[in-house]
């Protein structure tokens, strides 16, 4: 980092570190004892010079942004108006900092490409260690009937607090696996509504492309569809080269892959599937993520996780989403949280033996489970469907310290019995701060629209959001 002009401008964050240099010390060691880069602490403390002082006391950053306080700011390729615009954000967007010239920050944009900022049309933030740094990746689905919305309005007025929006809405066709089809009905213009907000806010876009909800009545078909698909080589470089004609076609950034159900015989086909997607784009510089079922050992003793070898899918993509959301709530489950923080520990604690930390995402659930204890049945529930059902019969809900997640019981009008596990903005927190401190990329969130509310608020006070 170039210790030019000043860094004037900038909102300096409470609880950050505070070193005081030792006899000794230079900028490199302290950035290396830190775990921070000697440009940050440049940044952070205003330094034009990299000599120090015995005695100086230096704020430690470990994340530092900038977010534009104009209605849009030009990103260019060079730090200077005479060169080419990259892209253009608009008021209240982030971009990582990666650097700094004569005014002027590098920053990171969705794509992946490093451009430059002018320094008179943003603040810069600086992050220590006092609150969790992760990303947020934001599940997006089309509206799914009465009581399950849109993700729209939930993703358009929270943009501050993503780092990517996966949108549910593309699958693997039945009828030609190595091609590519809509799951929905909307449009490309509709489409294209999405990936203009994500990219003017500097949120990573990708569509989320999968093999489920066929709807044949074969229970089998979901995994028919993949034991076809990985069948041959050329299947395989078939449906990779497809989807970069799926990216292409949208200007989306890459891609996530959502396989589940899978004929345990399929699983190394299915590893070299991965491995293939992961060398296709990775030269193009796409994003390639992958959303795959929760195992917690080596031992094939879940057939719904038993395919995915974590080792092979985690060296091909650049983030690996494990899908935490099946403790409770399958059938036969009995009552219980649908992501408890006990699971999500288990969970991770194994999947971090399989690749390096700063891949993993953990993908939670925002919904929650209606258990009707006599009956066997369960219901699915949104945050508000929970608070109506609470108010409906009168229940005072319980925040279960075990699993930091919130629950009450009811007996509805037939006498039967029931128990509502759901999620807030108090449990997502929770597992914010977990995954934080085991190390991990961040958290998903499945789907927005389901929320409590106040998780943006709560994430917006309580956690930094970074971009990937």
């Amino acid at each position: 980092m170039s210790c030019g002009t000043l860094y004037s401008q900038f909102v300096p964050i409470t609880g950050l570190p505070v070193y005081t240099v030792a006899a000794g010390d230079s900028l490199y060691l302290i950035a290396k004892k830190f775990n921070t880069t000697v440009g940050s602490i440049l940044a952070a403390n205003n330094l034009n010079t990299a000599e120090l002082l015995i005695g100086q006391r230096l704020i430690i950053p470990f994340y530092i942004d900038v977010m534009v306080n104009t209605s849009t700011a030009s990103v260019r390729n060079g730090p200077g108006t005479g060169y080419p615009e990259l892209a253009r954000i608009v008021r209240g967007g982030r971009l990582p900092v990666l650097d700094y010239s004569r005014g002027w920050y590098k920053v990171r944009l969705f794509n992946g490409r490093e451009g430059w900022v002018a320094q008179t049309i943003v603040t810069r933030f600086n992050y220590g260690g006092g609150k969790p740094v992760v990303g947020i990746l934001g599940f997006y689905t089309l509206e799914e009937g009465p009581g399950l919305p849109s993700s729209f309005s939930s993703f358009a007025n929270n943009t501050q607090q993503l780092s990517v929006a996966g949108l549910f809405m593309f699958r693997i066709s039945r009828a030609n696996p190595t091609q590519i089809e809509k799951f929905g009905s909307f449009t490309d213009r509709d489409v294209e509504t999405l990936v203009a907000i994500a990219h003017r806010n500097n949120i990573k876009i990708v569509p989320v492309v999968h093999n489920l909800l066929y709807r044949t009545g074969d229970p089998n078909t979901s995994k028919e569809v993949i034991r076809q698909l990985v069948a041959t080589p050329e299947n395989r470089r078939t449906f990779a080269a497809n989807l970069v004609r799926l990216i292409e076609r949208y200007n989306f950034d890459g891609i996530n892959i959502d396989i589940e159900d899978v004929y345990i015989e399929d699983s190394e086909r299915l590893s070299l599937l991965f491995t293939e997607i992961g060398n296709t784009l990775r030269p193009r510089g796409y994003f390639f993520s992958a959303s795959v079922p929760s195992r917690v050992s080596d031992q094939p003793t879940n057939p719904f996780s038993a395919p995915f070898n974590y080792s092979v899918i985690g060296r091909a993509v650049d983030k690996f989403v494990v899908m935490l959301y099946n403790e409770h709530g399958w059938p036969g489950s009995g009552p219980g949280p649908v992501v408890s923080t006990g699971w999500m520990d288990r969970v991770l604690n194994y999947t971090i033996t399989k690749m390096p930390r700063e891949k993993i995402i953990a993908a939670v659930s925002v919904f929650g489970f209606d258990f009707n204890v006599s009956t066997g049945r369960n219901s699915y529930v949104t945050y508000e469907t929970a608070i109506q059902l609470a108010g409906t019969y009168n229940r005072q809900i319980i925040f279960d310290q075990e699993s930091q997640t919130p629950m009450f019981p009811y007996n509805d009008a037939q006498g039967n019995y029931h128990e509502v596990w759901f999620e807030n903005s108090a449990s997502i927190l929770a597992k914010i701060q977990l995954a934080y401190r085991l190390g991990i990329s961040g958290i998903a969130l499945w789907r927005l629209g389901m929320e409590d509310p106040d998780v943006w608020t709560i994430i917006a006070n309580n956690a930094v959001v970074v971009k990937y």
